[in-house]
């Protein structure tokens, strides 16, 4: 053994003997094939470039690093399946205290969730398949919260700021202040008074955007816009719905000594407080004018047609607002927070998820929209709370309590019967008409994507007595905001040809208090 071992350390070593081997059979192989002996080995081997035999090298060491990787990567799923069986058999049992004391809470959730399960492909596992959107929503979340680098060719956000206190206010009976504004001729001249609501992520500052007061002082128009409860300078309150809304109205109207019936106008989501008040106040209400009024967009009674031409009008976004508005109010405060409430202004569209038409983007693109768009969410925003932004979303998915077509005039009579018969007869009682006796205006673009014109084709089938104006070329803004023309169109057909306002009756007016005013009943 020491023999072989020193013999294989003599002149020649190992691997020399080797390539003698290799090239004695090279040259033998050239030899018998072409007749002329050639050196078995150079400096290239055959088919292959030079540097070839080094890049294989390389190759074979990354496809070890490869395997290693992907032998570690099995070893970290294989020991993350292993803790995975510790803890359910250890903890997730049936009589754990764990499964007891979340049984009933996950049960509940995944109930409320079960619908969206109706959104995945039928060949999936629910759970499988709602473990990986969440992961992926996670990491999203984290890389856009890592990512918060800003271009600097992008102009920096505008910060919100606040103003002082500017509103005159009234005492309400239950204890709140209600925060109102008034343009146009003074209440002991005005021949027309017209009270309009704002809607969301608004104030008592919209009102007819851009309206002129000399055309109000022309047709003898005293305009009172108020703050929603929550908004603006506005006490929150905290049980409101719709039913409020209209007896706030009336409140509001007695205080501003607004004695006889007014005008309610909406636009938009605000609406749905004008709706109120044709259902709860209609003896105060002379008329209605309504411009891209928005509906219920759950309303029951739409039909299907109406609903998807609603729907698919819509954004991603914004149905995903409706939705939580709808099952989960109180997520809504996180989207608040990271738009219109945080402190810095942005474009309309984005701010409320909205989809706009050719002329709506070319009016929110000029400088006095703006001003106005950012003044007006500024006193919106006034109490930097989610609360009152959260009860106008749900107010409008909810049910009202009412339905549009209960502001139909219908006529009712006594029913049929032995008794209602015999009460007819000694009482004399006559049929009754009911609904909304006065008239309703409705003006919809109909390059409006905001509020589709299907949801108008729904007003106007339930509400046959509305008097629709449709304009083709306008959208949901472009009408009604900062049209000098639109304005004098509007009054006009409210209120026929311009009057002027009352002669002054000379009668001393009440004092009023510089921020308040107690409301009369």
């Amino acid at each position: 053994m020491h023999a072989e071992m020193s013999g294989f350390t003599s002149s020649k070593s190992w691997g020399e003997e080797l390539m003698s081997l290799v090239e004695d059979r090279g040259s033998r192989y050239n030899a018998d094939t072409v007749g002329v002996p050639t050196p078995a080995f150079e400096t290239e081997m055959p088919g292959f470039p030079a540097g070839e035999a080094e890049e294989g090298e390389s190759e074979s060491f990354v496809d070890h690093v490869k395997g290693f990787a992907k032998a570690w990567g099995e070893m970290i799923f294989e020991l993350g399946k292993g803790c995975k069986d510790i803890v359910v058999q250890n903890y997730l049992t049936e009589d754990s205290y764990a499964v007891r004391k979340l049984r009933g809470p996950v049960a509940k959730v995944s109930g409320r969730l079960r619908y969206l399960n109706e959104y995945l492909p039928e060949d999936r596992d629910p759970f499988h398949a709602w473990s990986v959107i969440i992961l992926v929503f996670f990491l999203a979340f984290a890389v856009l919260n890592v990512n918060n680098g800003h271009d600097s060719s992008v102009p920096r956000a505008k910060k919100v700021s606040m103003h002082p206190l500017s509103a005159t206010r009234i005492l309400l009976p239950d204890g709140r202040h209600m925060a109102y504004r008034e343009q146009g001729v003074p209440r002991d001249r005005a021949r027309y008074s017209l009270i309009a609501p704002h809607g969301f992520l608004s104030s008592r500052l919209a009102g007819i955007p851009g309206v002129k007061e000399s055309l109000l002082e022309e047709f003898g128009v005293r305009l009172i816009t108020y703050d929603l409860p929550g908004f603006g300078e506005s006490d929150p309150h905290p049980k409101r719905n719709l039913n409020t809304s209209a007896l706030d109205m009336v409140d509001l109207a007695n205080a501003a000594g607004v004695n006889d019936k007014f005008w309610v106008l909406g636009f938009s989501s605000g609406a749905m407080h004008a709706w109120a008040a044709l259902k709860y106040i209609p003896s105060r209400i002379a008329g209605a004018a309504m411009f891209a009024p928005m509906v219920n967009p759950y309303e029951s009674s739409m039909t299907k047609e109406e609903m998807s031409g609603t729907w698919e009008m819509w954004v991603p976004r914004r149905k995903l607002m409706y939705n939580l508005a709808r099952r989960f109010p109180t997520l809504l405060s996180y989207f608040y927070s990271q738009t219109f409430l945080s402190g810095k202004h942005g474009q309309i569209d984005e701010w409320l998820s909205l989809s706009l038409g050719n002329k709506d983007k070319a009016l929110t693109e000029k400088t006095e929209f703006e001003e106005f768009w950012h003044r007006d969410v500024e006193e919106s925003i006034r109490h930097l709370s989610t609360q009152p932004f959260i009860e106008e979303a749900v107010l409008l998915v909810s049910s009202w309590g009412f339905k549009l077509a209960d502001l139909q005039v219908q006529k009712k009579c006594p029913g049929k019967g032995f008794f209602p018969w015999l009460k007819f007869m000694y009482s004399q009682a006559e049929c009754e008409l009911t609904g909304f006796l006065g008239p309703v205006h409705v003006w919809q673009g109909m390059d409006d994507l905001v509020v589709p014109s299907s949801m108008i084709d729904y007003v106007a089938r339930v509400l046959p007595s509305a008097i629709v104006h449709r304009f083709p070329d306008e959208g949901h803004f472009s009408y009604f905001f900062f049209c000098d023309e639109c304005h004098r169109q509007i009054l006009s057909t409210l209120f026929r040809s311009p009057q002027g306002s009352l002669a002054s009756t000379n009668q001393p007016q009440p004092e009023v208090d510089e921020h308040t005013v107690s409301a009369r009943k």
